[in-house]
């Protein structure tokens, strides 16, 4: 009998020597099998008479005979790999009746050779016929040849005779091998076996907080006069039912039918915004659990108990001055807790303050338990309740363009007198219409946007604007935020030519005096806070005394001062500061928000709304086309709060590409000058995203730094994707994935690097990016000892930013489940923004390490690895498939179509969606999901 499956398939069938069920044909061999019933195996169809159905077993002995050997490789050293490692095979004829000793061995083959594969790892150096004699065993080697890190499968086939009975059998082995540096595999394979965390914590119940002693809160919390109180906006009963129990389509359909309006519009906005902050803010606590630490040590120093915090350098979780820790002994009542107030945050550990009741003991162990900060919360839902029915800032339309002689002057010529600050921007065409639009709107006009891609100057755009603003008008008052510190640090940082008494950067309270850059200290303003640390033991005098500690805190200034500003900068929540100190509506004639796609849209509002009025002029920068706001609440990104303003103003009519083009209308322009990157690393995204509009600018000493650079396939053309057939594993409770083989790839690529000489690239002007949390950390830990000054995070961490060289590392590859690799891998692949990102943060050199069997899977990343390899920066085993041949849009395993444009996130979210149903199998792991989130600061 003839096993169709393992004989015929071309060696797709039990690659790991798993027993299937294969069909069989009596008295016929598969090339024969020509006539007769058609009868279905996965992957092969053969036409068969009478068939019966039999369990196999490919790699088991059969009829006395037995192939014993080596079948994993092992790890085996580059070099190694590189000459070639061969292994021996024995067969063996133990039959011991005389029926089954005519054995021949007609053919050793490998299940690469029949499925014709391009690149193969291994070889059969004897191919027989040969007699198998019985009593003596017969040896066939097995070559391992490759000079690539990576990871290498193949089946090994033989396939025999019984002369005697003319029948035919298969005995398969599965081959494997590690090509790599042995000691790196020690190092970062994983350590403990995964447990998923659900089933860590199936039947235990969380404990509750049922009596919670209030702790000491530093004098931060009290820095700002404010006057207005902040709301408290607890999260209703009926949002936290209606997003808790059931399925995620369940509980989408519930929040739909109770909680949100049907309809967005002016009427309905405050509503809509309040609810999904509430869906968010459920998520941001459940997500926060995962941090949550049991068994853990307090120590003191002074009047502090200090808690050391994995991962609190990483934001992970973040903590700030004045934020809650709750602590209890390990064995404590049930339910009773201490709230500890943070008073410092050090690199690894947060100093808390306690009622004076609570019990610590040297060596006495503790559970704590992180709270979310609420405040970023309310600042929105304050700003979201707050009465403002603008619709030409909401929703506008082409009807709200004031048809005035002056608004006519944004499409004249520049004005004679606007004498541009910056020379640069004067000779930037896009640039400067940008600059004359924005100077020559009349009061009250819709929004402002500035379209701005990667590399082409943004912020240098705004600042020019913002000082040709104050320049044209003298009594232009503007609020400058963006969603992040960093952001509106570079927005402040263009704006120090300002004096001291027009200029004022307003940071949270929270935030620490060092954190400030030095061009703009002299524009905070800070007070003394002072903390009673209580009796404090004095070496002098051998004595207790109270002890009194006096530091800056962040603050304001009256608000009689603050209205002489012409410029404050802050972010976009901390923007609130204004409101709540008694800065009346309609004080700044301008507010402009840098990186706007960033944000959410109520972060946005929190400047506009508490701030803005009727004749409050509003100007948007950012690329929508580019990562979006972090939202970690499933229902709420599938509701869109993950669609930033400016991305939702960019879909209304005027903001078309046909209006932006249209003389008579200028509330729109897109900067097409890209200052930083090598026309072969922009070219893709370009033609991709941008419409082939991006003029590569960048300065010819930074971008063609690498063309001459040895590690390139192809001289003069700076991308490089090298193919790594690696293992993704997860370890101990983190759902987070990670790639020793692309580990140790990217470390050999940094060591290359900094090793060529010829370069003269140093750490700061190398960045890693990778999507999964745990690569991170593996590739941080394996550069720590040859290039700890590289930084390494994920894309979301690099928005906004670049190096000179860029590095990326797609973590997802799996040989086992094609499925599984399918849908979990497109969870990342199929970004469409996340991959625009990645691509387009290096200036003069771009290489990416990925499995290119899973990332062709996706529409996207196949065009790119066939421009890539079409253009000779291929490295390592060449594609599998044809890279001549025309992409198709269609998805491939699933029908989903990607088209550029609006759904661009709709596409995204559905793969994710996709992703963790494939991975686990059930909904509601979200929190699982979200271990790769950054969190992020907005105050």
């Amino acid at each position: 009998m003839q096993c169709l499956w393992c004989a015929c398939n071309g060696g797709l069938g039990a690659a790991r020597g798993s027993k299937h069920r294969a069909l069989v044909l009596r008295g016929t061999t598969s090339s024969t099998a020509t006539s007769g019933t058609v009868v279905r195996v996965p992957g092969v169809e053969r036409r068969a008479a009478s068939p019966t159905w039999v369990n196999c077993e490919t790699d088991a002995d059969r009829w006395g005979i037995g192939v014993v050997g080596e079948e994993d490789f092992g790890v085996v050293d580059v070099e190694k790999a590189r000459v070639g490692v061969t292994r021996a095979f024995e067969i063996q004829n133990k039959a011991a009746d005389r029926e089954h000793h005519d054995i021949v061995l007609l053919e050793v083959s490998l299940g690469s050779e029949k499925a014709k594969a391009k690149f193969r790892s291994f070889s059969v150096l004897e191919k027989g016929p040969m007699s198998i004699p019985s009593g003596q065993p017969t040896t066939i080697h097995v070559k391992l040849c490759q000079s690539y890190i990576g990871r290498c499968y193949d089946r090994l086939e033989f396939l025999f005779e019984d002369q005697r009975l003319r029948k035919r059998f298969i005995i398969s082995k599965a081959l494997q091998a590690v090509i790599g540096n042995i000691d790196d595999h020690n190092q970062l394979q994983p350590k403990v076996p995964y447990v998923q965390r659900q089933n860590l914590r199936a039947g235990i119940e969380r404990q509750p907080e049922i009596d919670v002693v209030p702790g000491e809160l530093p004098a931060s919390t009290k820095a700002v006069p404010y006057v207005v109180q902040l709301p408290q906006a607890p999260v209703p009963k009926n949002v936290l039912q209606a997003v808790s129990g059931g399925s995620f389509e369940k509980a989408l359909q519930r929040v739909r039918q109770e909680c949100v309006p049907s309809v967005l519009d002016t009427r309905t906005y405050g509503r809509h915004f309040k609810q999904l902050l509430w869906i968010e803010e459920v998520q941001m606590n459940r997500d926060i659990e995962m941090y949550d630490m049991e068994g853990t040590e307090l120590s003191q120093h002074r009047a502090y108990l200090y808690l050391k915090v994995p991962g609190l350098a990483e934001k992970r979780p973040s903590v700030l001055v004045g934020d809650i820790i709750l602590v209890q002994p390990h064995k404590a009542a049930r339910g009773h807790w201490f709230q500890g107030g943070v008073h410092v945050v050090h690199r690894d550990e947060v100093g808390l303050r306690f009622h004076r009741s609570f019990p610590w003991t040297h060596g006495q162990l503790y559970n704590a338990r992180f709270k979310l900060n609420r405040y970023p919360a309310r600042r929105q839902q304050q700003a979201i309740g707050l009465d403002f029915a603008e619709e030409r800032v909401l929703f506008p339309v082409e009807s709200h363009l004031l048809s005035t002689s002056t608004s006519r002057s944004l499409i004249a010529p520049r004005p004679v007198d606007l004498r541009f600050f910056n020379q640069l921007v004067e000779a930037n065409l896009p640039q400067a219409r940008a600059v004359t639009s924005i100077v020559g709107q009349p009061p009250g006009s819709p929004p402002f946007i500035l379209f701005g891609p990667p590399g082409t100057g943004k912020t240098v755009t705004m600042v020019e604007a913002i000082q040709q603003v104050l320049w044209h008008n003298r009594n232009a008052r503007i609020l400058a935020c963006a969603p992040s510190n960093s952001a509106a640090d570079l927005l402040g940082l263009g704006l120090t030519a300002l004096p001291q008494d027009q200029l004022f950067r307003f940071y949270a309270p929270s935030r620490s005096t060092q954190s400030v850059p030095d061009s703009l200290r002299r524009y905070v303003y800070t007070r003394k806070g002072t903390e009673d640390l209580g009796k404090q033991h004095d070496a002098r005098n051998n004595a207790r005394s109270n002890a009194v500690v006096s530091r800056d805190l962040f603050s304001c200034p009256p608000v009689a001062v603050l209205k002489r500003f012409r410029v404050i900068v802050t972010t976009c929540v901390s923007a609130s500061f204004a409101h709540g100190v008694g800065l009346p509506k309609g004080h700044f004639t301008h507010i402009f928000v840098d990186e706007a796609a960033q944000a959410t849209e109520p972060e946005v509002m929190v400047p506009i709304r508490t701030m803005g009025d009727e004749k409050t002029n509003v100007v948007l920068a950012g690329d929508p086309r580019q990562l979006g706001p972090i939202v970690r609440s499933k229902i709420a990104r599938t509701l869109e709060l993950d669609t930033s303003y400016i991305e939702r103003l960019m879909r209304r009519a005027m903001y078309n590409s046909a209006s932006a083009s249209d003389d008579a209308v200028q509330q729109f322009v897109k900067l097409v000058k890209n200052f930083r990157s090598h026309e072969a690393i922009l070219k893709f995204s370009n033609e991709r995203f941008y419409d082939g509009e991006l003029q590569p600018c960048g300065r010819p000493p930074v971008i063609n730094s690498c063309l001459e650079s040895s590690l390139l396939p192809k001289k003069h053309f700076p991308v490089i994707f090298h193919a790594v057939a690696g293992k993704d594993d997860r370890e101990s409770v983190s759902p987070s994935f990670f790639n020793v083989d692309e580990v140790i790839q990217i470390k050999t690529y940094v060591q290359a690097l900094r090793a060529d000489r010829s370069l003269r690239i140093t750490d700061a002007e190398i960045g890693v990016i990778t999507p999964y949390h745990a690569q991170v950390l593996k590739i941080r830990r394996a550069l720590s000892a040859v290039a700890d000054g590289v930084k390494v995070g994920s894309v979301e961490e690099f928005q906004g930013q670049e190096r000179r060289v860029i590095l990326i590392s797609t973590v997802r590859s799996s040989r086992e489940f094609l499925e599984y690799d399918l849908r979990h891998t497109l969870g990342f692949v199929a970004s469409p923004r996340r991959f625009n990102v990645a691509v387009t943060r290096a200036k003069a050199l771009l290489i990416v390490v990925g499995d290119p069997s899973v990332l062709s899977l996706d529409p996207l990343w196949r065009d790119f690895l066939n421009y890539v390899y079409y253009n000779g920066g291929w490295q390592g085993p060449p594609p599998s498939w044809d890279t001549t041949a025309v992409v198709q849009e269609a998805n491939v395993g699933d029908g989903i179509d990607r088209r550029e444009g609006s759904d661009m996130d709709d596409f995204t979210a559905r793969m994710e969606a996709l992703t963790m149903k494939a991975v686990e199998g059930v909904d509601g792991m979200e929190e699982d999901a979200n271990v790769d989130r950054p969190w992020r600061d907005v105050e």
